[in-house]
């Protein structure tokens, strides 16, 4: 078989009942022709292995392989964000739109990919900036979407958002989400916001429970430098989460900069990877239908 990737990391979801057999599998079929890294959360389960942080993968590998959930990739996404890494995701999750490789098929699957029959697509991320004092107090990398929202209070947040430096809006809700195309099937679409193809080259603001209800979802250019103020003039509780890694202490005289990632992704899928395909199964389109 000829291989294209020489080392290659492997990350799990630990707590996942299935995790230490479908581990077994991939470890004993990659490390026949390849030098295989596993993470470090997961090395009880490999014991032979060679392990490593996952944010050292990036210094080591040429693929990463994560195995779970949609969870587990986004985080395998952000740790290797800044390298020239391809992702391929094994399904042990419920949904699943980014790991689709079941573990029956694994074997098959992979072998074909390592060989070098592949479908490639490239996925960008956003970075979150929280600036307080015209200086970048955090930040942080989103696969999916940026999200500011209400967090212990029940009362609404009330934010301006500017595009480009233009005013867009003054609005009172319990957030806003500011997703990827890959993060309109997530947060952004149980929020009413509309599923973006992966190949666009936009972003969707969605309001969380506006209070007035003809504010509705905006798709931009992900070109696009969105800026949020917060328009209360006393201080409220309200958080910004990046795929749900929270960021913390958010005041009202803090400024959040969202701009996309110059640098995509890179996604590996089997041979014939379908989007429409995908929907269809993933959200029960077409129940009952024969095409």
């Amino acid at each position: 078989m000829q291989t294209f990737f020489k080392t290659i990391g492997i990350l799990g979801k630990p707590s996942d009942p299935d995790i230490a057999d479908t581990l077994t599998v991939l470890y004993q079929f990659l490390r026949k022709e390849h030098t295989v890294l596993i993470d470090s959360h997961c090395a009880q389960f490999i014991t032979e292995a060679k392990s490593s942080d996952i944010e050292d993968f990036g210094k080591y590998c040429d693929l990463v392989i994560a195995v779970g959930g949609d969870g587990t990739f986004l985080a395998a996404a952000r740790a290797i964000a800044t390298f020239d890494i391809p992702l391929i995701g094994v399904n042990l999750g419920r949904l699943g739109f980014l790991v689709d490789i079941s573990p029956d098929q694994l074997v098959e699957k992979l072998a074909t990919i390592l060989a070098g029959e592949y479908d490639q697509e490239q996925r960008y991320l956003l970075r979150a900036q929280i600036i307080r004092d015209n200086k970048v107090f955090h930040e942080e990398t989103a696969v999916n979407e940026v999200v500011v929202h209400r967090w212990v209070t029940p009362s609404m947040i009330e934010i301006t958002t500017q595009i480009n430096g233009i005013f867009l809006n003054t609005q009172r809700s319990d957030g806003l989400i500011i997703s990827t195309p890959t993060g309109s099937t997530a947060y952004a679409l149980s929020a009413g916001g509309p599923i973006l193809h992966p190949a666009l080259h936009a972003l969707v603001l969605v309001p969380l429970n506006p209070h007035t209800f003809s504010n509705r979802p905006i798709v931009i250019d992900d070109s696009a430098e969105i800026e949020i103020n917060f328009s209360q003039t006393r201080q409220i509780n309200a958080l910004v989460t990046c795929d749900h890694i929270e960021i913390p202490d958010v005041v009202i005289t803090d400024k959040i900069v969202i701009r996309k990632v110059p640098k995509p992704i890179t996604i590996l899928h089997p041979k014939g990877h379908d989007f429409f395909n995908t929907l269809r199964n993933k959200l029960n389109w077409s129940s009952g239908y024969n095409a």
